[in-house]
């Protein structure tokens, strides 16, 4: 094997382990409480792509929040896809939020927009 053969394949494997070691760290519910809570506000800002769309939400005693939805298609088959809220509406979030008490972050299971209910996570949400 010559080191140019040799320098593209290890590239190759390190690029892999680093996209692998990122979506790991990225997807699933580790990072976020068990315990569920509802955070209602106003949408400051809209995304609406991969790897997941995102709320910024700002809430009149606590600031600005990162509301995670669901991946795309995970999303857009809840029916909240873009147009179905603007910057401005009232939203109410409800969901996990992050471990780490000063990240204002939240992996919504379901919001509310316009008096819409959208159920990004069905099987996680708990009612009381």
């Amino acid at each position: 094997m010559t080191m140019r053969m040799f320098g593209r394949v290890f590239g190759g494997v390190v690029l892999a382990m680093l996209i692998v070691s990122g979506a790991a760290a990225h997807h699933g519910w580790s990072w976020a409480e068990a315990d569920q809570m509802e955070l209602r506000g106003t949408i400051r800002d809209i995304y609406i792509g991969p790897p997941h769309p995102t709320l910024e939400v700002e809430t009149a005693d606590d600031g600005l929040w990162r509301v995670e939805l669901a991946n795309p298609s995970q999303t857009e088959r809840a029916g909240f896809v873009e147009g179905s809220a603007k910057v401005g509406d009232e939203i109410v979030a409800l969901g996990n939020r992050s471990t780490d008490p000063e990240e204002k972050r939240m992996k919504a299971v379901r919001i509310t927009v316009g008096g819409k209910t959208y159920d990004l996570y069905p099987e996680r949400i708990k009612t009381n």
